[in-house]
């Protein structure tokens, strides 16, 4: 399934969900809804089966022009996000060696806006570093300490995209400054059950700016791998349903292209990976 979270144009301050088939969306009855509010709370609940049986009871489908996305994940408890996963030139003064291991900060709400939504650009100094980073996330399904490798696909819900967008200047000051800029990054479209991807480890990330392409990955090229971040993770703090991991940027952001190319107003960002989808966003004038 790919699973959407929107507002209803009509009605911008409630959100709801449902499911992406044919380019038409099929939102969840509202007795689903009373009982599992969102996507995380079907997450918490286990019970994806149920939501999907839901929607096929449903007749009424919307148009895409009908709705404004939000992310996927609207309401996560933790974003997590892995640094430096990647073989690439790293936009810093000295280049760091590769991490002996996972590399971890988080983002917090209020920084990532929906599919179609535009991008905040900041104030002042900080609008010259701006920069874009194409990532694959996965969505957490439930909750576990201590997870073994080879089990961590078992605690993987689906997957999304994320532009994790960066103001490269003030990740000087600290990482958390840099990446935590309110409506700085964006995530969506949906967020693809994990039975959609049969390789999760030969997904195809791909990023064009202004319909050129400046990023292009597979996941097979991360240093660690999905089920390696998932591990990590776990083994410092339980992971639970419905948490984000943004697994982190390849080659051609902004930052490590010569000269830099930051983002200016009225850039269009796409950040596109197979099997889930497109995430656009313009940045803000």
């Amino acid at each position: 399934m790919k699973i959407a979270s929107f507002k209803h144009k009509g009605n911008p301050n409630n959100i709801s969900y449902g499911v992406l088939k044919e380019e038409k969306l099929i939102e969840i009855s509202e007795a689903f809804k009373a009982n599992y509010p969102s996507v995380r709370h079907v997450l918490e609940a286990d019970v994806l089966t149920e939501l999907a049986k839901d929607i096929q009871q449903q007749t009424k489908t919307l148009s895409l022009d009908e709705v404004s996305f939000v992310p996927p994940v609207h309401n996560p408890e933790r974003i997590f996000c892995a640094g430096m996963n990647y073989h690439k030139r790293y936009p810093l003064d000295d280049a760091p060696p590769l991490p002996g291991n996972v590399v971890l900060f988080t983002r917090v709400s209020g920084t990532l806006v929906g599919h179609d939504e535009a991008l905040e650009i900041p104030l002042g100094e900080a609008a010259n570093t701006f920069d874009y980073e194409g990532e694959i996330v996965v969505v957490i399904a439930k909750q576990g300490r201590h997870i073994k490798p080879e089990d961590a696909h078992d605690y993987i819900a689906g997957y999304t995209i994320m532009n994790e967008g960066s103001v490269r200047a003030w990740q000087k000051h600290s990482v958390h400054a840099g990446k935590n800029f309110a409506n700085s990054g964006s995530c969506g479209p949906y967020m693809v059950t994990a039975d959609e991807i049969s390789n999760p480890d030969k997904m195809t990330l791909k990023t064009r700016l202004n319909d050129v392409e400046v990023q292009n990955t597979t996941s097979d090229q991360m240093i660690f791998s999905l089920n390696e971040i998932i591990a990590y993770i776990s083994h410092t703090i339980d992971l639970r349903a419905g948490d984000l991991i943004a697994t982190g940027s390849p080659e051609g952001t902004g930052a490590s292209q010569t000269p830099p190319r930051f983002l200016r107003s009225g850039d269009v960002v796409e950040v596109e990976v197979s099997g889930v989808g497109i995430l656009r966003n313009t940045v803000s004038e």
